[in-house]
C-alpha cells in the first residue's frame, strides 16, 4: 500500500476511534450494525410470514427444526469473524497494520475451508442430523429439501458473507459492512414470496431455503467488489499472500474466536433441546415456538448489533490504553440498549396476541405462540446487558470471560430450566427458560464489567 494512502487510511480510523464525541462515535459504527441485524432478521421473519401463508404447520415445523444448523454456522463466523476482527481491532489500536492484514486473511480462509467441510458433513449425514434434530416421518422430508438449499448449497455463501462483514467492520467501515449484508437480505424478502407461495414456484420452505442461498450469494459478491474497488486504501486483505500466519496472531484470533464458537455451539445445543421438547407436543407447538423465537429476535438481534457495533471502538482504545473513551463507550451503549429493549419487552408481552394472528390464523397455534412470546420477551432487557458483556470481552480478547458466561448461560442455568420448567409447567414453562438464566447472567455481566473497568483505571493511573 503507498505510503500516502496508508497515512489517509490511518488518519480516518485515528479521527473516528480517538477524536469523534462518544455518541457520534459509537452511533456511527453501531447504527449500520444495527440495521443490517433488523433487516437480517426481517427476512427471517420474512421466511417465517410467507411459509405461514401456506396454513401448512409441517412447512413451519421444518423451518424451525433446521434452525440450529443454520444457527451451528455462526460457530465458524464467530472463530473466523469475531476472532479475527477482534484481533484487527486491537492490532489498530497499535498500529501495527501488518498483522490487520494477516489477521484478516487468516480469518477468510479458514472460514471458506471450514464452510466447505460443514456442508460436505451435513449433506453426507443427513439422516443422523434430521434424527438429532426432532425431524419425524411427518416433517423429515420438508426439512431435507429446506436443509439441502440452507446448507449443503447455502453454507459457503452464508458464512463468507457474516466473516466478511466483519472483517470490514473491524476497522470502522460499518456502513460498508452493513449494506453488503441487507443487500442479501433485502433480496430474500423480494424472492420468498415468488419462490415459496403457490402462485410462484409454490416450493414451500425449499423455496426460502434456495432464496436465502442465492441472497447470501449476491452479498459475498458485494463484498468482493468492495474489496477490490478499494484495495490500498483499506488494511482488510483476502490475498492468499498474506495466509501464512504467525504464532501470536493464530493465538489472538483462537483465544477469542474459540470461545465465542464454543459458545454458539451451546446456543445450537440449547435450541435443539428446546425443539425436542416442543416436538413432543406436535407440529402445532413446533410451528408456534418457531414463529414466537423470530418474533422475538427483532430486538434481541438489534441489540446484539448495537453490542457488536462498538466492538472495534471498544477493542481499539483497550489497546491504545484510552480507559475513559472505552467506559465511555460501554455506559452510553448500555444505557441505550437498556432502554429500547425494556420498551419493546412492555409492548411484546400487551401485543402477543395481535402479533401472533400476523404470522398464523390457526387458533391452536396462535394461542400456543402467544404464551411463549410472553414468556419469551420478558427476558429481553437482561438478554441485552449479557449481549454487551460478552461483546466487551471479546472486544478486550478476554475469550475466557466469554466462555465462562456461555457455559453459565446453557449448561449451568437454562438447559437444566428447561428440564425443570417443562416438568412443573409442561410445555408453557419452555419458554421462560431463558428468562431464569439471563436474570442471573445479568447481574455476573454488571459485576465483571465493574471489576474490569477498575482494574484497567488502576493500571492507567500508574
Amino acid at each position: 500500500m503507498p505510503a500516502e494512502k496508508t497515512r489517509g487510511a490511518e488518519e480516518q480510523k485515528v479521527q473516528l476511534f480517538e477524536v469523534l464525541p462518544i455518541s457520534r462515535a459509537v452511533l456511527t459504527l453501531a447504527m449500520p450494525t444495527v440495521a443490517s441485524s433488523l433487516v437480517m432478521v426481517l427476512y427471517s421473519l420474512a421466511d417465517t410470514y410467507f411459509v405461514s401463508m401456506l396454513e401448512n404447520p409441517i412447512q413451519n415445523s421444518a423451518v424451525t427444526l433446521a434452525a440450529p444448523v443454520l444457527l451451528a454456522f455462526n460457530a465458524i463466523n464467530n472463530l473466523f469473524g469475531v476472532g479475527a476482527s477482534s484481533m484487527m481491532s486491537r492490532a489498530l489500536g497499535r498500529r501495527d497494520y501488518e498483522t490487520v492484514r494477516r489477521s484478516s486473511a487468516f480469518g477468510f480462509w479458514c472460514a471458506l475451508l471450514s464452510a466447505v467441510v460443514f456442508s460436505l458433513a451435513v449433506t453426507v449425514f443427513q439422516g443422523p442430523f434430521l434424527q438429532i434434530l426432532g425431524a419425524d416421518d411427518s416433517t423429515r422430508e420438508a426439512t431435507a429439501a429446506y436443509m439441502m438449499w440452507t446448507v449443503s448449497w447455502g453454507a459457503v455463501p452464508s458464512i463468507l458473507n457474516v466473516v466478511l462483514a466483519y472483517l470490514v467492520r473491524a476497522e470502522g467501515s460499518s456502513l460498508h459492512a452493513s449494506i453488503g449484508t441487507m443487500s442479501g437480505c433485502l433480496l430474500n424478502m423480494i424472492l420468498d414470496p415468488l419462490f415459496i407461495l403457490p402462485w410462484g414456484l409454490n416450493m414451500g420452505a425449499a423455496g426460502a431455503g434456495l432464496a436465502t442461498f442465492l441472497s447470501n450469494t449476491v452479498a459475498c459478491c458485494y463484498f468482493a467488489v468492495l474489496l477490490f474497488v478499494r484495495r490500498g486504501k483499506t488494511f482488510v486483505s483476502v490475498s492468499p499472500a498474506y495466509i501464512r500466519p504467525k504464532k501470536e496472531i493464530v493465538l489472538g484470533i483462537c483465544g477469542v474466536g474459540i470461545p465465542a464458537s464454543i459458545q454458539n455451539l451451546l446456543n445450537v445445543t440449547g435450541m435443539t433441546v428446546l425443539n425436542n421438547f416442543t416436538a413432543g407436543f406436535g407440529p402445532d407447538a413446533v410451528a408456534a415456538m418457531g414463529i414466537a423465537q423470530k418474533i422475538n429476535m427483532v430486538p434481541a438481534q438489534i441489540a446484539l448489533g448495537f453490542s457488536q457495533g462498538i466492538m472495534p471502538l471498544v477493542g481499539y482504545n483497550y489497546a491504545s490504553g484510552n480507559v475513559k473513551r472505552m467506559k465511555s463507550a460501554i455506559l452510553f451503549a448500555g444505557g441505550a440498549m437498556l432502554g429500547f429493549t425494556s420498551i419493546m419487552a412492555v409492548g411484546y408481552y400487551v401485543g402477543a396476541g395481535g402479533l401472533s394472528a400476523l404470522f398464523m390464523k390457526n387458533e391452536v397455534v396462535a394461542g400456543y405462540c402467544t404464551s411463549f412470546l410472553r414468556g419469551l420477551c420478558l427476558a429481553m432487557p437482561l438478554l441485552c446487558v449479557d449481549f454487551l458483556g460478552v461483546g466487551v470481552f471479546q472486544s478486550c480478547g478476554l475469550g475466557r470471560n466469554a466462555l465462562l458466561f456461555a457455559i453459565l448461560r446453557k449448561i449451568v442455568l437454562e438447559i437444566p430450566a428447561l428440564f425443570l420448567l417443562n416438568t412443573l409447567f409442561p410445555l408453557y414453562g419452555l419458554a421462560y427458560a431463558q428468562l431464569t438464566a439471563e436474570a442471573v447472567l445479568a447481574v455476573a455481566a454488571v459485576v465483571v464489567l465493574t471489576k474490569l473497568i477498575r482494574k484497567l483505571e488502576r493500571t492507567a493511573v500508574r
